[in-house]
């Protein structure tokens, strides 16, 4: 679905630095934002995998790492990759108090993933593929390294289509999130870029037909918490 605003800038440079400046904050904004529901998400999509093939689970777009530490609560060989350097050593942190096996994380953009084709039982990604600067190629990549019949449970946020919630999510969206970004983020113009990035991101039957061109199937997408975020699945070819 496409938004009116001009189309935001998803050049590599700018986005690595947008979030290794909002890093420090970043959790808390997660939080406070999401009135914590984030993790609630993250555990769904987690638990959308089955897991069986005993392969490694990849997360990409990892952030500070919470959406690989809720695939750790599945199985224990677990990756993370993102090339924000100031994200990922949040993430290490975490990892490093937990038991062994411990997520190994990885600088990584999700274009190009120094991972053999069919090498993961599933990948993962959580509010991350709108910020890629080629979303087709990112899929590509994704399905690239699954092995056949691998699994794929990606996150992101939606617009609501009742006009109950979309009118009064759209004024939270648009107003509300950006200002309370503004004052406890040093870099306050990501949450600028936060609903202009959602409204410009193709939704639920354009963004399963995308995954679909690109070779997975099954492809479907769920409305989560009213429809603000969907979680779609889907699986490699063989």
């Amino acid at each position: 679905m496409q938004g009116g605003n001009q189309p935001v800038d998803k050049s590599g440079q700018t986005i690595e630095r947008m979030f290794s400046a909002v890093a420090p904050r970043y959790d808390l904004l997660n939080r406070l934002l999401s009135a914590n529901l984030d993790q609630r998400w993250r555990r769904k999509a987690a638990d959308a995998l089955t897991l069986a093939n005993g392969a490694p689970v990849l997360d990409v777009c990892a952030g500070t790492g919470d959406q690989a530490l809720a695939l750790r609560k599945r199985t224990p060989r677990v990756l993370a990759a993102d090339f924000s350097v100031p994200m990922l050593r949040i993430a290490h942190r975490k990892f490093s108090r937990i038991l062994a096996p411990k997520p190994a994380g990885f600088a990584s953009d999700t274009l190009q993933l120094p991972l053999p084709s069919k090498s993961l039982g599933a990948i993962t990604v959580s509010f991350g593929l709108r910020n890629v600067a080629d979303l087709d190629a990112a899929l590509r990549e994704m399905h690239r390294v699954l092995k056949s019949d691998g699994e794929t449970a990606i996150l992101e946020f939606a617009l609501p289509r009742s006009d109950l919630l979309r009118k009064p999510y759209l004024f939270y969206f648009r107003n509300i999130l950006p200002r309370i970004g503004g004052w406890l983020s040093p870099r306050g113009s990501a949450y600028t870029y936060l609903p202009d990035s959602v409204m410009q991101f193709p939704q639920r039957e354009e963004f399963t037909r995308r995954m679909e061109d690109v070779g997975f199937r099954d492809a479907h997408w769920h409305d989560l918490t009213g429809g603000i975020v969907c979680l779609y699945t889907g699986r490699r070819d063989s």
